[in-house]
């Protein structure tokens, strides 16, 4: 079956619907979702049942692009820096020297066995040194893993934050591929461009995108999130445009944003973990399509030796190395390394040298869809299992929400309490968005003027309100006195 312009929204949403209904009970068996996902795309393909012929790499770049800012997005919306503090040091490490380590050590597996240039070699290599935000993300939550000692928010932070280093060891390689005149040391300006301008523009445009949604009045709600959509592709685009990475500005820009008080950040913040599901089904239904299994069939000998090298030696290597100038123990060490799992941006990667006319291409995208497939299917369901084995899983029955899911809890609050608000608070005449309100608090009403008022972050407080607020406990009022009555200082 050929897509066309008539047919697409119905395949498109039978893909979405199975994909759902199918992926729901996919867990009790210990299958990721993202597997079910991939696996529905390529029945769906020309040489599955469904007979979709798609062999376009450039859309299927495009779509994968867009979907990763989706989910980077989400992914640094949901990391809570206060969480990640302790850690940051050890998750950066992992992120660039780890990535750089895993890339070198793979790149030279792959020279030794096949008949790849070293340049190749580090450029297959370079695709799949980073583990997956996708991937990661979406096994550690719906799995419900409480891990101990700041693992999750490790974990976390080095999946979402080390895609920008693959990507710029895979267009640094990519370059040395198709330009043979050139050296390593031609590409160091490149390397550091990309991460210095990437770092920068991420900081900056979260500085702007907060004072944008913040002081913007628009009529609707629904529209708070669709600026943000906005927001975040300006950041990606702009970044790329000046030679900033684009994945590293968008993950910065969304972790300062979720650590800030926003306007309707509830609403923002729902509609973003809606949106990264969908985006990573349509992003494996499209990979699913693209891949043809006739052409896997020839590299599964060289496939599975560099997957298992890359998951018992290289990915070991590179954190074992990388975590040695920090304190930890070693089962935590191991855990870690047992936690890298590729998934859709290895994929999405791969597509750079089939664009770029690279001669094998072909074999390198075929294998390394291989390396995802075998890395979620041997790490995927066996996260738990290793958890418990490295004793470094809570015991059962714990679970450690995320910020979103705190967040967006509806769970009732446990201390209620009036607040009259006199004109000598500093609170008068300020949004409660600037307030930076006790995040275990709500203000459920306001009584003004004889009527009741819903509020939301950019209703301002006015002398004379009573305040209805709600608190998980007794402390969260005393905050919330705190934040609303202390008095403007004298002058």
């Amino acid at each position: 079956m050929t897509i066309t312009i008539e047919n697409i929204l119905l395949i498109g949403s039978l893909l979405l619907l199975i994909s759902v209904i199918v992926g729901k009970p996919s867990y009790k068996f210990g299958v990721p979702t993202l597997l079910i996902f991939l696996a529905i795309g390529m029945l769906a393909g020309s040489e599955g049942i469904g007979g979709i012929y798609f062999d376009d790499p450039k859309i299927a770049q495009f779509i994968g692009i867009v979907s990763l800012n989706f989910i980077l997005f989400s992914g640094g919306l949901d990391t809570n820096y206060e969480a990640v503090k302790p850690v940051l040091k050890e998750g950066l490490s992992l992120s660039t020297l780890g990535v750089l380590l895993t890339a070198g050590t793979l790149g030279t597996f792959v020279w030794l066995i096949t008949d790849f240039t070293v340049y190749e070699s580090m450029l297959l290599g370079s695709i799949v040194s980073s583990t997956d935000a996708a991937a990661v993300f979406s096994i550690l939550r719906s799995k419900n893993l409480a891990l101990r000692e700041n693992l999750r928010p490790t974990l976390e932070l080095e999946s979402g934050s080390n895609d920008p280093m693959a990507y710029v060891l895979t267009i640094a390689c990519l370059t040395l591929v198709m330009n043979q005149d050139q050296n390593i040391l031609s590409i160091l300006p490149f390397f550091f461009l990309q991460m210095i301008l990437g770092g920068l523009a991420g900081w900056g445009f979260g500085r702007l995108s907060k004072m944008v949604v913040n002081r913007i009045r628009l009529d609707f709600e629904g529209l708070y999130p669709v600026l943000v959509i906005a927001l975040m592709f300006i950041t990606f685009s702009a970044t790329d445009f000046v030679g900033g990475n684009g994945f590293l500005a968008i993950y910065i820009c969304a972790v300062y944003l979720g650590n800030q008080d926003l306007i309707h950040k509830k609403t923002i913040m729902r509609m973003y973990d809606g949106l990264a599901w969908l985006m990573q089904i349509v992003l494996f239904l499209t990979l699913g399509l693209l891949v043809f299994p006739s052409e896997i069939v020839p590299v599964l000998g060289v496939g599975l030796l560099v997957s298992l090298f890359l998951i018992l030696v290289a990915r070991p290597v590179g954190v074992l190395i990388s975590l040695s100038f920090f304190r930890m123990k070693m089962r935590r060490r191991l855990y870690i390394s047992w936690v890298g799992l590729r998934g859709a941006a290895p994929i999405v990667f791969a597509t750079y040298p089939l664009l770029a006319g690279m001669d094998k291409a072909n074999m390198i995208f075929n294998i390394v869809f291989f390396i995802s497939v075998t890395s979620v299917m041997i790490q995927g369901t066996t996260i738990s299992t290793f958890a418990k084995w490295l004793n470094v899983a809570l015991p059962d029955g714990s679970k450690i929400l995320t910020p979103t899911d705190t967040f967006l809890a509806d769970n009732p609050k446990a201390a209620m309490k009036e607040i009259e608000i006199t004109p000598s608070c500093r609170s008068v005449d300020r949004k409660i968005v600037d307030l930076h309100f006790p995040g275990n608090a709500i203000i459920a009403m306001i009584h003004r003027d004889g009527t009741y008022l819903v509020p939301n972050g950019s209703t301002e407080i006015r002398a004379g309100d009573t305040l209805i607020v709600l608190s998980d406990t007794q402390d969260g009022l005393d905050q919330v006195d705190a934040c609303l009555l202390r008095s403007e200082p004298a002058g």
